[in-house]
């Protein structure tokens, strides 16, 4: 005898069963080794995979992608995912997650109508990667973009909180003997003044960086356009840290005293860019270290300089400079977990709405990241930046 839960099953109106079954859209999700070997995330753990898996899609990962955040290939066979032998087979997935931007290599073994996530990271994508997946008629997502209900920017607040503790980490490794500094330990002890960490930047990152140098007993100094920011931060830190709006002879003096300064201003969105000058960075101590995390969008200093992680530091103008766009990748396991949090809800968001198209429709902030539609360039910043006409994302949603 079947039970009254199964009867009730059965008695489901016709139009509702088949809405379950289109939105329970089988899709099969790619995840291709990096090709920098200095980039150790990847968007999806073993974890994340075997929810993917256990609602009924695929994941395919090319063998050897999670040995950079030290997750062997059977970890993610155990999840579920099916382990690929080339780049070109996790390629061809409906749906292909990665951190770094597109080669033009990559976006050729990829399909036509497919669609991409990864990081925009400007410094490292190229004009001919966006005609390539143009001619393919792609859909490509910035995961910086992609805003949630909140209107915040999910993936960007989990990694600048990364980038900013990591940071200080990074400042105290260069202020060593080890590494050529000025032998000085980050923080202070008793009867020895306590060193001077600079942040630009009261957002997560500054945050972030703030609370990891106060709590090794750092004199931090905050800077930052917003007054509101700064209030807010001087809230929740307390008034042991200094915080000030951008005041050109407040700033002046505190570069000139300060062992490190950490730079986390961003314009990804539009804000008004602001730069040290290279007269400004002269007038720093001997020795002291600069960390740009802004590299990758042209940076908070006119003496940064893009570098990798195999070669991450230089001397210019007697200070140490750390400028690399992918820093969490010193962290990479941490960074993934934190990425898959973010992706895992998103890609079954995906599947339920039947693909990437419907979802962007349905979604106001997931659109928000959406730069290719159907190969069709609709954001203004990569249009700039590369030169190219951005088009409407609205009206080419109302026309397809």
């Amino acid at each position: 005898m079947q039970s009254f839960f199964e009867k009730k099953e059965n008695l489901q109106p016709e139009e509702c069963l088949l809405h379950e079954i289109k939105n329970n859209k089988h899709l099969v999700f790619g995840i291709p080794k990096e090709n920098q070997e200095t980039e150790t995330r990847l968007p999806l753990t073993p974890e994340a995979v075997s929810i993917l898996v256990e609602e009924g899609h695929e994941v395919l990962i090319e063998s050897g992608a999670g040995l950079g955040m030290n997750y062997t290939d059977l970890r993610y066979a155990e999840a579920g995912a099916t382990v690929v032998e080339t780049a070109e087979d996790a390629f061809s997935a409906d749906i292909v997650f990665k951190i770094a931007p597109p080669t033009p290599q990559e976006v050729t073994l990829m399909n036509d109508r497919s669609a991409l996530f990864s990081m925009l990271q400007l410094s490292l994508f190229s004009k001919e990667s966006i005609a390539l997946m143009m001619q393919k008629k792609i859909m490509a997502v910035a995961y910086e973009l992609i805003k949630d209900e909140q209107r915040n920017f999910p993936v960007m607040s989990s990694i600048s909180e990364i980038e900013g503790s990591t940071a200080i980490s990074i400042a105290a490794q260069y202020m060593s003997n080890e590494n050529g500094g000025k032998g000085l330990l980050l923080g202070g002890i008793a009867g020895v003044s306590a060193t001077e960490v600079l942040i630009l930047g009261a957002g997560i990152a500054g945050s972030a960086a703030a609370r990891t140098a106060m709590a090794l007993g750092a004199q931090v100094k905050i800077f930052d356009h917003d007054i509101n920011k700064l209030r807010k931060l001087q809230q929740q830190l307390g008034q042991h840290v200094f915080t000030s709006v951008i005041h050109p002879r407040v700033l002046f003096k505190a570069l000139a005293g300060a062992d490190a300064v950490i730079g986390t201003l961003r314009y990804i969105n539009g804000s008004e860019r602001f730069m040290i000058s290279e007269d400004l960075v002269r007038t720093m101590k001997k020795g002291s270290v600069i960390i740009d995390l802004s590299v990758d969008q042209g940076g908070c200093f006119e003496t940064s300089e893009c570098r990798t992680i195999n070669n991450p530091a230089y001397e210019k103008c007697g200070v140490v400079h750390y400028c690399v766009p992918n820093i969490s990748s010193r962290v990479g396991r941490t960074a993934s977990m934190a990425l898959s949090n973010i992706f895992a809800p998103m890609a079954l968001k995906i599947a339920s709405a039947g693909n990437v198209r419907l979802t962007a429709s349905e979604d106001s902030g997931f659109r928000n990241g959406v730069y290719l539609y159907n190969g069709i360039l609709v954001n203004k910043l990569i249009g700039n930046h590369f030169s190219l006409p951005a088009n409407d994302i609205g009206l080419l949603m109302a026309g397809f």
